[in-house]
């Protein structure tokens, strides 16, 4: 992990900063600045991996808006008029057409047929998903799956919906998938994870029939859920990526919130975690949009005004970022102090929520 980029109110700071997190395409920075090449007229997004230019060079803008109105031409590599790990129009039509039916094969020479470069195809998938394009199929086809045998009982419609010739294959892809058995879904539980866009990179959410119990950015948690599996806090008995109803809320509102249409998010969450984390939590969800606390007065509010690292830590150890607000808590100096997914994505995050009050008042 690259080393923690410290944030600075004086404005002549900041560009070195950027200039940094450019060099070393830091994703982290998605959403908070484009930088404007003088050299060629061109603006691209924080981790463009094109060459980078000198610094005399660069010039930062804080919107898409601004480079445009500068005169800047959005990069052609990068596609900084796209939000990071947006699909492009005709992988959207596809991912539309799987939503349509999970249960279906799609085969190179379909994809060939479609007019789609399955190469092309491939590396995207692998890029911004961590999987081929097939490999999603297989998980979006299982999950549907594993979701019908959980509600109805019965095995074979499932398996043989899913596309699958023969008992004996689907119970061996099943149990790859999962490390249980087909008959298994009917006591254990798989957590649902799916990537969801916001204006500060892709995030990595998460969910059981329960509630979310996953939110963070991805570039953060990309180990997370195989971590929790040897962890005392460990949520279900294992992943799998594909769609659930409860994440398709969990995208509508967090639109909402990033568009400035929602405060306060109606969704049920699944939190696990020790007693003294739970208190921390249910402190945090206490502290209104667009406020702020310190570390010193959210130990205060669950009665332990000593217990200020420790609440740091709870804060730390948080896997439901935006939905249980850690990025509200700031340093008894008033600094932003600390935040696992970056310390300016957590001034993003306040700078928003006071923009959003000062147009639209609490009480108005």
């Amino acid at each position: 992990m690259k080393a923690e980029p410290q944030p600075c109110n004086e404005p002549s700071a900041k560009p070195k900063v950027y200039y940094r997190a450019l060099v070393d395409r830091d994703k982290r920075f998605e959403g908070i600045f484009w930088a404007g090449i003088r050299t060629t007229g061109i603006f691209c997004r924080p981790g463009c991996s094109a060459k980078k230019p000198k610094r005399e060079n660069v010039v930062f803008f804080a919107s898409v808006g601004a480079a445009l109105s500068a005169g800047f031409r959005p990069c052609r590599k990068c596609q900084p008029l796209l939000r990071y790990g947006d699909p492009p129009v005709w992988i959207r039509k596809l991912l539309a057409e799987i939503d349509e039916d999970p249960g279906q094969r799609i085969t190179d020479s379909d994809l060939r047929n479609r007019g789609l470069d399955p190469v092309t195809l491939r590396r995207w998938f692998s890029k911004h998903h961590g999987m081929s394009f097939h490999a999603y199929l297989r998980t979006r086809r299982i999950n549907e799956a594993y979701r019908r045998i959980k509600s109805e009982g019965e095995v074979t419609t499932p398996a043989l919906d899913a596309g699958y010739a023969s008992l004996s294959g689907f119970h061996a892809a099943f149990r790859k998938h999962t490390g249980f058995s087909p008959k298994g879904s009917r006591t254990r539980e798989l957590v649902i994870v799916r990537h969801l866009l916001s204006p500060l990179g892709p995030m990595l959410a998460g969910c059981t029939d329960a509630g979310i119990c996953l939110l963070d950015f991805q570039d953060e948690l990309e180990d997370a859920l195989a971590n929790s599996k040897s962890s005392s806090r460990k949520i279900g008995d294992g992943s799998l990526f594909g769609a659930h109803p409860l994440l398709t809320r969990l995208e509508t509102q967090l639109e909402e919130y990033f568009n400035g249409r929602r405060r306060i998010f109606d969704l049920p969450l699944l939190i696990v975690g020790t007693e003294f984390q739970k208190r921390a939590w249910e402190a945090l969800l206490e502290i209104p949009f667009g406020a702020t606390r310190s570390y010193r007065e959210q130990a205060e509010m669950i009665g332990k005004p000593l217990a200020v690292r420790a609440v740091a830590g709870a804060n730390a150890a948080n896997r439901l970022a935006v939905l249980i607000p850690c990025h509200r808590v700031i340093g008894n100096d008033g600094g932003l102090a600390g935040y696992g997914a970056g310390i300016w994505r957590k001034r993003y995050l306040l700078e928003h929520e006071r923009s959003v009050l000062s147009r639209q008042p609490a009480d108005g």
